[in-house]
C-alpha cells in the first residue's frame, strides 16, 4: 500500500524537514482530542500528509492556497482520481513515444500554452498542472505578473507523469479535508474545538536576486509578512496554537531582524534546510529556517 506524499513537487517544499517540525509541535499534540488542523498555505503539501498519516486524532482538516490552478488539483485528487490517472497515462504516453529531445520540447510549449489558456476543465487542468511540473525545468511553479505559467522545459526524458499509488493513497487521506481558494484569513472562520495552525507562506526573500515566491501573480511582500502577524495574534488571542516557518534573514544577514522583531512575542526556532532552487550549484546548501509558535 503506496503512502499519502506530495503528489506534486513544490519550491519550498516540506518534506527534508518534517522530523525538525514534528520536533516543535506541542508535546501533547498526539493526546488532544477532535482535532481541527488548518493550513492556509498548502503548497505541496508535505506536511499535511504528514499530520493526517500520524495522528488519527485530526478528526477534519482545512487546507487552502491564493493558486486556483494547486486548489483544483487538490480537488480532482480527492474527488476524481480515476479520471485523473487514465488523463495522466494519456499524456504520459504521448510523451514517452516522442524521440528527440526537440519533439519533447514542442510539446511540452504547446501543453504550456493550453494551460495558461484557461479555457480547460479541472481533469484536463490538473493533468496538465501534472504534466508541467513533472517535465518542467527543476519541477519549480512559478508565474509571471499576468499569472501565466512560465518555467522552461526541463529536458527529462521519462519522468513519472503518472504515479496511481500515490494518488490513490492521497485521495484517500484528503476524504476529511475541505480545500479553500484565496487569502488565507478567510481560513479563521474554520476555527471549532481544538484547532492547530501551519503556516508555510511565500517566504520572505534573503536577498533581491533570491525572490523565489512566484507561486501566485499576486505578491506576498512585508506587508503581507506583517498581516500574517497579525493574524497570528488574533489566534493567540483566543487560545489557538499555531507554528509557522519562514526563511531565516538574520540568520543570512546578521543585521536583518524583521522576523526576530516582528515576533518578539512568540518563540523562535531554527531549523536547517537544504534548498536546492539556485540554478548556480555553489549556491545551493544549508541554510537556517526560522520556526515560530506560541505554545510551550
Amino acid at each position: 500500500m503506496a503512502k499519502a506524499k506530495p503528489f506534486i513537487k513544490w519550491v519550498g517544499g516540506k518534506s527534508q524537514l518534517i522530523e525538525q517540525l514534528e520536533a516543535l509541535l506541542p508535546a501533547d499534540f498526539a493526546e488532544r482530542e477532535n482535532v481541527t488542523y488548518i493550513e492556509p498555505f498548502v503548497g505541496g503539501g508535505a506536511m499535511l500528509f504528514y499530520m493526517l498519516k500520524t495522528y488519527p486524532n485530526i478528526k477534519s482538516a482545512i487546507i487552502n492556497d491564493i493558486n486556483p490552478d494547486l486548489t483544483t488539483c487538490y480537488q480532482v485528487v480527492r474527488d476524481n482520481p480515476d479520471e485523473l490517472i487514465k488523463s495522466l497515462n494519456e499524456i504520459q504516453s504521448e510523451y514517452y513515444a516522442l524521440r528527440t529531445d526537440e519533439e519533447r520540447k514542442t510539446f511540452f510549449l504547446q501543453q504550456r500554452d493550453n494551460f495558461n489558456a484557461k479555457h480547460l476543465n479541472a481533469i484536463e487542468n490538473s493533468t496538465l498542472f501534472f504534466f508541467l511540473n513533472k517535465t518542467c525545468f527543476n519541477g519549480l511553479y512559478r508565474v509571471n505578473k499576468a499569472g501565466k505559467f512560465n518555467v522552461p522545459f526541463g529536458k527529462y526524458v521519462s519522468p513519472t507523469i503518472c504515479d496511481p499509488a500515490t494518488i490513490y493513497a492521497d485521495s484517500k487521506m484528503l476524504q476529511k479535508v475541505e480545500i479553500m481558494t484565496g487569502d488565507f484569513e478567510q481560513t479563521f472562520a474554520k476555527i471549532k474545538g481544538n484547532t492547530f495552525f501551519y503556516f508555510d507562506p511565500p517566504y520572505r526573500p534573503l536577498s533581491n536576486t533570491s525572490s523565489f515566491n512566484d507561486y501566485a501573480k499576486e505578491e506576498f511582500n512585508d506587508d503581507a509578512q506583517i498581516r500574517l502577524k497579525l493574524f497570528c495574534d488574533r489566534l493567540n488571542d483566543i487560545g489557538v496554537n499555531f507554528m509557522l516557518s519562514n526563511s531565516d534573514c538574520l540568520g543570512k544577514d546578521g543585521t536583518d531582524r524583521f522576523f526576530d522583531d516582528l515576533f518578539v512575542d512568540y518563540r523562535i526556532e531554527r531549523v536547517w534546510a537544504s534548498r536546492n532552487v539556485n540554478a548556480i550549484a555553489s549556491k545551493r546548501g544549508k541554510l537556517t529556517e526560522i520556526v515560530v509558535n506560541n505554545y510551550q
